[in-house]
């Protein structure tokens, strides 16, 4: 039985399927004796659960199929709570519960398996560039996950300024806002996080309405980047926004009181950029109007084909499709890599670091990647799960 796949970890795998005759769900660890690692020479071993892929990388699987239980779409998801996720790093996958079914009556009539992941069209090549989006906050205070995005934009802004630079990619920044309910439009609590009436809002910085910095300024501080952004991309020169985001993280911060208007306009200047194209961009926040920039920001968040709803931060989003990775360097570059059509790949791809890790047969590579697919009932979700299609 061969069977190919298309998946958005790794670029191309064979190996041959085992479905274990205990530990099915692989929710417990595997018996000491219980290896599925592949001898020299043969085919790399694709472990078939019900359930989990963490003892399955640590049994020595190359690679782990999860078999849903239902007949449904299939979706991913992200638990909030199960750190351990950025430690799997053996490609996986969810399957519809047809191909796992169908798999496990092979394996138990006696029949080879082979399967061929395949995800060299996992993510669509509209043309030569790849598109991607970085959904992200300037609040730098919401603890590590403010902390990973500012880390990340540190960390990848030259590889992302060579890439633009040279007309590889087309990158835009985004910005998730909400809206006051409007029976709320005139409370103590939307007037400190909303901006323009109600209209913008986002979450007080240190959950005190009574100290510190508002809501209200974060939002307004989430659109002088999003003007910055549009205002140097008008110029031809996008790239300013990894400078200004960096330099604005590094040079005014929450804690030193300097997340202000002032210190961002001096950040602005550094860079050249036309401050008056960028305060009229942003307009008057108290005015009761809508703001295209934040409004067009709100309709981006809505799903739209295959990328579906952005509702967690950071969100990568690549040529269209919600990317579910580790927020590194390595793996967000070799992911947006992928995206290039076979030979087009620009020279930052074809680094000794980005070169696939052969395995098992000749020309076969895979990039590993975690796997965030695992159903968990109704009642344990994550208050923000986010979901890829």
């Amino acid at each position: 039985m061969n069977v190919q796949l298309v998946i958005l970890v790794f670029r191309t795998l064979v190996g041959a399927v085992i479905y274990p005759k205990s530990s099915q769900k692989a929710c417990k660890t595997f018996d000491d004796d219980a290896s599925f690692k592949s001898n020299p020479g043969s085919l790399p071993i694709f472990l078939l659960a019900d359930r989990g892929a963490w003892n399955a990388q640590n049994a020595g699987a190359a690679a782990i199929l999860v078999a849903d239980d239902r007949v449904e779409p299939l979706i991913t998801m992200e638990d909030a709570r199960a750190n351990y996720l950025q430690n799997i790093t053996a490609p996986s996958a969810l399957i519809s519960k047809y191909l796992g079914d169908s798999i496990k009556k092979a394996l138990s009539n006696g029949d080879m398996v082979n399967i061929n992941l395949d995800r060299r069209e996992a993510l669509p090549h509209p043309d030569e560039r790849v598109k991607y989006e970085f959904w992200t906050n300037s609040n730098d205070e919401c603890g590590p996950k403010c902390e990973s995005q500012i880390d990340f934009v540190k960390s990848f802004k030259g590889v992302a300024q060579i890439l633009e630079r040279n007309g590889y990619t087309q990158f835009t920044p985004h910005y998730i806002t909400w809206h006051c309910p409007e029976a709320f439009t005139l409370s103590k609590q939307c007037k400190s996080q909303c901006i323009n009436r109600g209209r913008y809002r986002a979450p007080d910085p240190d959950q005190d309405f009574n100290k510190g910095y508002d809501g209200k300024d974060v939002v307004v501080q989430n659109l002088r980047q999003a003007c910055l952004y549009k205002v140097a991309n008008e110029s031809g020169k996008p790239w300013f926004w990894w400078d200004y985001v960096t330099d604005f993280a590094i040079r005014c911060p929450m804690k030193d009181k300097k997340y202000t208007k002032e210190c961002a306009d001096q950040v602005i200047q550094s860079l050249g950029v036309d401050l008056k194209q960028i305060d009229k961009c942003i307009g008057d926040p108290t005015a009761d109007v809508d703001n295209t920039i934040l409004k067009t920001e709100q309709e981006a968040q809505i799903g739209k084909g295959s990328r579906g709803d952005v509702t967690i931060l950071p969100t990568l989003v690549i040529n269209n499709r919600q990317y579910r990775g580790k927020l590194n360097t390595g793996a967000v570059l070799k992911a947006i890599c992928s995206g290039f059509e076979e030979t087009t790949e620009p020279d930052v791809c074809l680094s000794e670091g980005l070169k696939p890790v052969i395995q098992g047969t000749p020309n076969v590579a895979t990039y590993g990647d975690p796997l965030r697919s695992c159903p968990i009932p109704e009642q344990s979700r994550p208050e923000t799960p986010g979901f890829a299609t």
